[in-house]
């Protein structure tokens, strides 16, 4: 299975895969890839303010929302054990670079924590963080 239907098979992302789907970016994260996507659970998008997930799927803020999930994937299949005990900024398909760190055995993307790293799909690899990633030019909620 792809990185949409790895996503969509798991409960636990079905708020991802409402953004994913408002945003149009089904197909391209079905290609060939490979990709390597830090995946907000639905336990992440929760902790934004209410109503913010409602608002960001409409037409009219496609943009945004795209701005903001292009931040949580890079290009190629980049697997935890890469970073181990290092710090890494890696482009992100948005253009901006987030920091990967690893630590104390601990796995850090921008402000996220992952929780589950090395979920294995057909074209690249998901990381389940706990937080939403949100752009600069996107202020947090």
């Amino acid at each position: 299975m792809n990185i949409v239907e790895t996503a969509a098979g798991n409960p636990a992302f079905s708020t991802l895969v409402t953004a994913l789907k408002a945003a149009g970016l089904t197909e391209a994260l079905s290609g060939a890839g490979p990709f390597t996507v830090f995946a907000p659970n639905d336990a992440a998008f929760a902790k934004l303010p209410s109503g913010t997930v409602a608002d960001l799927v409409k037409p009219e803020n496609k943009a945004k929302l795209v701005e903001i999930l292009k931040l949580h994937v890079v290009s190629g299949k980049h697997m935890a054990a890469e970073f181990k005990d290092k710090t890494a900024d890696v482009a992100t398909l948005g253009g901006e670079k987030v920091q990967i760190k690893s630590a104390g055995g601990a796995l850090h993307v921008g402000g996220a924590k992952v929780g589950t790293a090395d979920v294995a799909a057909s074209n690249g690899v998901i990381h389940i963080i706990d937080t939403v990633l949100m752009p600069a030019a996107v202020p947090a909620a």
